[in-house]
């Protein structure tokens, strides 16, 4: 299996199996975005006990892309010190602007997928849409 069908299949199976979806129990925080070009649309919940991601979630609804990106992006922070996750959601988002690379991170599992989309300029505000409003959410706390 070449790296290219094992990201196409982690993809695939984030999307079909998205982990934390849903809203989130006694959640702290919520925001909601929407793009108006694909009409992707998403609200992520946070609960943020003592400065950490005690637990995350979201509802959607969009391309695979972007519901798959939504669900790598919670398990990437969730359990994480705001502080680390902030820094995490812009490194994210600085690979996506080719201002960094995967190479440089190995903290990052599944959302390594998503370094293909870079190839597809019009599909990169689907992937980095829940990593958006993530760091959105995360800038007010």
């Amino acid at each position: 299996m070449s790296f290219e069908e094992l990201y196409q299949e982690i993809l695939l199976d984030h999307y079909q199996r998205p982990r934390h979806a849903g809203p989130v129990t006694g959640a702290t925080c919520s925001e909601h975005e929407h793009n108006p070009l694909c009409g992707d649309d998403i609200t992520i919940h946070m609960k943020i006990t003592d400065g950490k991601i005690a637990d995350i979630g979201f509802e959607g609804k969009g391309c695979a892309i972007s519901m798959a990106s939504a669900s790598m992006m919670t398990d990437q922070i969730e359990g994480k010190l705001v502080e680390d996750a902030k820094r995490e959601v812009n490194t994210f988002l600085a690979i996506m602007r080719d201002e960094d690379s995967f190479d440089n991170h190995p903290e990052f599992d599944d959302a390594t997928s998503l370094n293909g989309v870079k190839k597809l300029h019009a599909r990169i505000k689907c992937a980095t849409l829940s990593w958006n409003t993530a760091k959105k959410m995360l800038e007010e706390e």
